[in-house]
């Protein structure tokens, strides 16, 4: 039995144990190749999730600057168009004032004119009933030569 127990010893030595021994060193590869490409992607995997947390750090900061430009550039319309406003304002109650200047003016030249008008007509009508005569006349007459003689001597 020791014989055959070397005999079949021998056998599977030669031809047995390299077959084993190599199926189990094939199998100890695949199972580390397969270990090895796990953590291969696992490292692949952490290094998509840093870029895509990059990624959206980048975008969010792009989208923070975004938001601040559009903001200052609304401030900035707004100011703009407020200023506008303003100016506007300014130039249409300038307008106005000059305006209503001049309306102020014609009207004022308006009623100095009907003011003469009206003076010049009663005058007329005051003279006409106190000079319906001719004496009342010649007295007039020469009572304003007198007073045009005694001006022109004070002013000489």
């Amino acid at each position: 039995m020791t014989i055959v127990f070397i005999v079949v010893f021998l056998i599977l030595w030669k031809w047995g144990f390299p077959v084993i021994v190599k199926m189990v060193n094939d199998r100890k590869e695949y199972i580390d190749g397969s270990l090895k490409k796990a953590r291969e992607a696992n490292e692949k995997l952490a290094n998509i999730q840093k870029e895509g947390e990059l990624l959206l750090q980048q975008a969010r900061e792009k989208q923070s600057e975004i938001l601040k430009e559009a903001s200052a550039t609304r401030d900035a319309i707004v100011e703009k168009a407020q200023e506008k406003a303003r100016d506007e304002g300014a130039r249409i109650v300038s307008d106005a004032r000059t305006e209503i200047e001049n309306e102020k003016q014609a009207a004022i030249s308006e009623i100095r004119n009907q003011v003469a008008e009206l003076s010049v007509q009663i005058a007329e009508k005051i003279l006409r009933e106190k000079l319906k005569g001719d004496k009342e006349q010649n007295e007039l007459i020469d009572r304003l030569l007198d007073e045009v003689s005694s001006t022109d001597n004070n002013v000489k």
